[in-house]
């Protein structure tokens, strides 16, 4: 079905990506959006990304700006929410999609300034683009707002502050769901588990110092739905649905897009 977001308008935070041979979570829901119709502002703090996805829909003949912030920057995201009312006239849906786990370790070995690091740009690439949006969305009266969590909030993991931070997440969308249902704004999450992109296998190639094809493997086997990973595309159509009116019943959900992963017991 075709033209699911007709008319709207999308800010996806967080639209270009690391460099590597998949598509990112970010990239595939900018261009999933604009192949369904929205008009979509694709952020990133890297612009050269951000346009080298805004090419790609350009290419298929979707409509698409791309604006460079610092998504943890309170007044960027002002910025940032402004320039999309300016270009497009409205905000109908805010994906934010900002990760990062590099140097993250276990309770016991965890530097101070790494915990820092990983809960300033993990919890404030959310809580700085969903303040900045609100008060267009309730004047509005409307508005879909996706955050990308990851199962890691939910299931054993020895990255603490990336842990820590994608269950901040969880938590704070839930409060932001139940607070803005009187405005008509919906807000959820999305919780990937392991996926095939470049932050993924790229990160874990560099920061394990094995081959590509060992990562590969090794993620592939711990998925129990056909032994393989989901991909950047998994994410966007979940993100479809839930920035569409097909979900316009859907708020305060923690979406699991992860092949049975977080499913497992034992």
């Amino acid at each position: 079905m075709a033209g699911r977001l007709e008319g709207k308008v999308a800010i996806v935070v967080g639209g270009g990506q690391t460099p590597g041979d998949t598509i990112g979570n970010g990239r595939a829901t900018a261009i999933t959006f604009a192949r369904q119709g929205a008009r979509v502002l694709v952020v990133d703090r890297r612009i050269e990304s951000a346009d080298d996805t805004v090419s790609m829909i350009h290419s298929e003949g979707g409509e698409a700006a791309s604006y460079e912030t610092d998504a943890t920057s309170e007044n960027g995201c002002k910025e940032m929410v402004a320039a999309c009312s300016k270009a497009f006239g409205k905000l109908d849906i805010l994906h934010n999609n900002v990760g990062v786990a590099e140097g993250d370790a276990g309770p016991a070995h965890i530097k101070e300034e790494t915990w820092d690091w990983i809960l300033d740009v993990n919890l404030k690439s959310v809580v700085m683009p969903c303040k900045a949006a609100l008060p267009l969305m309730r004047e509005q009266r409307s508005g879909s707002i996706i955050n990308i969590s990851s199962i890691a909030a939910i299931c054993s993991l020895p990255l603490i502050a990336y842990k820590t931070s994608k269950a901040g997440i969880n938590a704070y969308t839930q409060a932001l769901a139940v607070g803005n249902a009187k405005h008509g704004i919906r807000a959820n999450v999305i919780m990937p588990g392991l996926m095939n992109t470049p932050m993924a296998i790229e990160g874990n190639v560099k920061s394990r110092g094995i081959a590509k094809e060992q990562v590969i493997s090794e993620r592939d086997a711990m998925v129990p739905l056909n032994r393989e990973m989901g991909t950047g595309w998994d994410v966007a159509f979940a993100a479809l649905f839930l920035a569409s009116d097909e979900a316009k019943f859907v708020s305060g959900v923690m979406l699991p897009v992860d092949g049975a992963h977080s499913a497992q017991v034992g």
